[in-house]
């Protein structure tokens, strides 16, 4: 990956949704240059996919939620079940498993604090082989930024 390749991840990251003809002006480069190299990132993976960034306040879900949860062990058994069930329930965002003091940090959407205490009561509390959970609620968003192409 060079500099130019760079150039096209920062731009793509700006604007998923630019022309291949406006990107190649942009990185000084004929649009079919530019193109095999958007397609070389895609097929190595490096592009995981394009995405609509989608604001959840406008869609009625006025509550973010930090789910901090440890699990009672840490089997192979126990993780898989735990995470096959967290992936079904529509309201958590992201689940991550973590090194350190809990195994797994969830981000939940809600639409009110009424709405978080029923997906808390019908789902969070039934997930298999917690032993404790802690929620923080987001405040305000201050920053919120995938992979920025110069650390590649």
């Amino acid at each position: 990956m060079d500099k130019i390749d760079l150039t096209i991840l920062g731009a793509l990251q700006n604007n998923a949704r630019i022309s291949n003809v406006e990107l190649a002006a942009d990185v000084g480069l004929s649009p079919s240059a530019c193109l095999r190299r958007v397609s070389q990132l895609e097929k190595s993976g490096v592009i995981a996919g394009y995405y609509a960034a989608l604001d959840a306040s406008k869609l009625g879900h006025d509550v973010l939620v930090l789910m901090q949860i440890t699990l009672h062990g840490q089997s192979a058994d126990m993780m898989a079940e735990f995470e096959a069930e967290v992936a079904k329930i529509p309201q958590v965002l992201a689940c991550f498993l973590i090194a350190g003091e809990n195994d797994y940090i969830l981000r939940v959407s809600a639409r009110d604090v009424a709405d978080f205490g029923r997906i808390h009561a019908e789902y969070l509390s039934a997930l298999p082989h917690v032993l404790r959970m802690e929620s923080s609620f987001i405040l305000r968003e201050v920053m919120n930024r995938g992979m920025q192409a110069s650390l590649a």
